[in-house]
C-alpha cells in the first residue's frame, strides 16, 4: 500500500504539467521567494522553513533574501552526529528533520546567503550516498572505546566533500560578516519568534510535548491544540500576512502535485482523472479520525512545505496555497492547492510566527 516508495521528501520530481480548467480567486497571496528544487536531498525541512524565514524577512520590511539551505543542512548533520554518538548509535540518523531544526540551526550557527555558500553540487543539490557514508563513519567510530577525541574531524571531511566547506567570513553588500553576525545584524533573527504547533489527543491540549516522529531526532517540543483551533490559527495567520511551515503526509494518492491539488477524495476514481476538479466531494474529517490514522501509522511526516496564501474556487471552496521544493512542477509551477479536509487529516506539525497567534491562544499556551 502506501510507503512502498521513497519518502517524498527525498525525491526529485520531474513531471509534466496538466492544463487547469478551474479558475481560482485569490483571497490572500503573501510574498514568498522563488520556488527551489531540493534535488537529490532529503532536506525538505530545510527548504520549507528557510522559505518561511525568507517570507518573514519580506513581511518585516528587511528585504528579500536567498538564504543558503546547504549551510544549514551541513550544520544539522553535525548536530545529528553528536546526538548519534552520545546515544551510542541508538538514535535516528538520516536526511530527514523537522521545521524546528532549521530554527535551532540558525540560533546555533547563524545563516548566510546563497551567494556565499551554495554547496559543491550547485543550485540543485545531489546528496547521493551522503547519508550512508556519514552513518558508516559514525558506526565505525563507535566500535572503539574510549572514542577518538578527534572523531568529528573525520566526519566533517565527508561533509566537506559531499556538501562543501562554508566560508568563515563573507561579504554582503560591501560589509564583512560571519554567519552568526549576519543572522543577528542583517536578518534580525530571534528563535523565540517561532512556535511549533500540532494537534493530537494522546497528550493534553494547551501543553507542549515531544512529538513522536522518527525525524524528531532533536526531541523538539510542540504545543498541542485542538484541530479546529489549528485550522483557525493557520487560516487567520495567512489572512493576516504571515506564512506557515507545513509538515504533512503526502505519500498517498490524494496528494497530486503534477495535477496541482491535494484533496481528500471520497471517490478514488475522481483522483484518477487527467485534471482535477477541486470542487468534488471530499471525505469528512474529525479529530478522532486524525488521531486514528496517526496511531495506526497511516499518517506520517513525509514532507515539509510552505503555506503562503489562501485561494477560493468559484463555488466558494477554500484552498491553501502551498509552495513546494520540487522545482516548477505541475500547473501551478511548483505550488499546490490543498483542501481543508486534506490539511486537517494529513498535517503532522506546523511552524508559525509567534506574532500570528491570537492573544487568547497565547494565554492558553502560557506564551
Amino acid at each position: 500500500m502506501k510507503k512502498t516508495f521513497l519518502l517524498a521528501c527525498s525525491i526529485s520530481f520531474i513531471l509534466a504539467a496538466n492544463a487547469q480548467e478551474t479558475p481560482l480567486k485569490i483571497i490572500k497571496d503573501n510574498k514568498a521567494t522563488s520556488v527551489k528544487n531540493q534535488g537529490q536531498s532529503g532536506t525538505c525541512w530545510n527548504y520549507s522553513t528557510t522559505s518561511l524565514l525568507e517570507s518573514e524577512e519580506i513581511r518585516k520590511g528587511l528585504g528579500e533574501f536567498d538564504l543558503s539551505e546547504m549551510f544549514t543542512a551541513r550544520n544539522i548533520y553535525i548536530e545529528k552526529a553528536k546526538n548519534y554518538i552520545l546515544r551510542q548509535g541508538k538514535a535516528q540518523f538520516g536526511e530527514g528533520g523537522l521545521g524546528h531544526d532549521l530554527i535551532r540551526a540558525v540560533a546555533l550557527y547563524g545563516a548566510m546567503p546563497q551567494e556565499a555558500f551554495q554547496g559543491v553540487s550547485g543550485t540543485i543539490p545531489d546528496h547521493s550516498g551522503l547519508e550512508t557514508a556519514l552513518k558508516t563513519y559514525l558506526d565505525s567510530t563507535l566500535k572503539s572505546r574510549p572514542l577518538n577525541p578527534d572523531w568529528l574531524k573525520g566526519y566533517e571531511q565527508i561533509l566537506n566533500q559531499k556538501i562543501g566547506l562554508p566560508p568563515a567570513n563573507f561579504d554582503y553588500k560591501g560589509k564583512a560578516y560571519t554567519a552568526k553576525s549576519f543572522a543577528a545584524d542583517v536578518l534580525k533573527f530571534n528563535p523565540k519568534d517561532y512556535v511549533s504547533i500540532t494537534s493530537f489527543t494522546h497528550h493534553p491540549f494547551y501543553e507542549s510535548f515531544i512529538l513522536e516522529a522518527p525525524d524528531n531526532f532533536a526531541n523538539g517540543s510542540f504545543y498541542n491544540i485542538p484541530l479546529d483551533e489549528m485550522l483557525s490559527l493557520t487560516k487567520s495567520a495567512l489572512k493576516n500576512g504571515y506564512t506557515v511551515m507545513w509538515d504533512a503526509d503526502v505519500s498517498n494518492s490524494d496528494f497530486q502535485q503534477k495535477k496541482g491539488y491535494a484533496l481528500l477524495f471520497e471517490n478514488k476514481e475522481d483522483g484518477k482523472q487527467p485534471s482535477l476538479n477541486p470542487n468534488i466531494k471530499e471525505r469528512s474529517y474529525s479529530q478522532e479520525l486524525r488521531q486514528q490514522l496517526y496511531e495506526n501509522l497511516t499518517t506520517q511526516d513525509d514532507h515539509l512545505m510552505h503555506l503562503i496564501g489562501l485561494d477560493q474556487t468559484a463555488e466558494g471552496k477554500i484552498l491553501f496555497k502551498v509552495k513546494n521544493s520540487w522545482g516548477e512542477v505541475g500547473p501551478f509551477k511548483g505550488y499546490i492547492e490543498v483542501s481543508e479536509p486534506y490539511f486537517a487529516i494529513n498535517t503532522v506539525s506546523l511552524v508559525v510566527p509567534k506574532a500570528a497567534l491570537s492573544k487568547e491562544l497565547l494565554k492558553k499556551l502560557s506564551l
